[in-house]
């Protein structure tokens, strides 16, 4: 997949970053990192539900992306790459955190279901301004994770089936009925209306925050 990035001098595709930044040039690695912020900070509060934790989470990321990028071939997309090392992060952080019991293959299945009751509060709350989406910001995180996790990715990010699949190592039909879950889920309050440009949205300071600390760890 030949995916763009639009900046000053133009657009210029992922590969042709990757390719300058092992070459030397790291502060391209910025490009990256401005550009997949919004898909790993939604995926990670789909999952860890705690928006600094999530924050960690994705410098953690990055930093073990920029670390492995001469083994990045591109059998798969950069974004669906990235992805699934979030997701892993996150596995890890759950686990270390106790809220995992063990690791099955199908690995959002063994997301225990502890928010679910808890009710648990996020920062997230404070960015919505309308009682609709505060509803469905706690109706998403309040749907179990193998549902939430599904629904971020296709709903809100927009990733197709097979990249799902592929993050998640889990069936194209396994895709569909979760997504379909969660969304008869969210109907039952919301009556299935949302706007996602809206939700989980990771904003333009805390964007330049993620790629300042980003940059000083990878270019000092």
């Amino acid at each position: 997949m030949n995916q763009q990035y639009t900046f000053e001098t133009g657009t210029i595709p992922d590969k042709e970053i990757i390719k300058r930044v092992l070459l030397g040039e790291k502060n391209l690695f910025s490009l990256i990192v401005r550009k997949y912020n919004q898909r790993l900070f939604r995926v990670g509060m789909s999952m860890v539900n705690d928006s600094n934790e999530t924050e960690d989470i994705m410098q953690t990321t990055y930093i073990n992306a920029y670390e492995n990028l001469g083994k990045f071939a591109f059998k798969s997309s950069l974004s669906t790459w990235l992805t699934k090392i979030m997701i892993n992060e996150c596995l890890s952080r759950l686990k270390k955190r106790n809220r995992l019991t063990n690791m099955n293959d199908d690995l959002i299945d063994n997301v225990i279901q502890q928010q679910q009751t808890k009710g648990v509060q996020t920062p997230a709350d404070k960015i919505v301004n309308t009682e609709l989406k505060d509803a469905l910001e706690k109706a998403i995180r309040m749907l179990p994770e193998k549902y939430k996790v599904v629904f971020v990715m296709r709903e809100l990010e927009g990733m197709s089936i097979a990249e799902t699949k592929e993050c998640l190592d889990i069936s194209a039909e396994n895709v569909k009925v979760r997504l379909n879950r969660a969304k008869a889920l969210l109907k039952e309050s919301l009556n299935n209306v949302y706007k996602k440009d809206e939700l989980l949205h990771f904003h333009l300071s805390r964007c330049d925050r993620m790629v300042e600390n980003v940059m000083k760890i990878i270019d000092p």
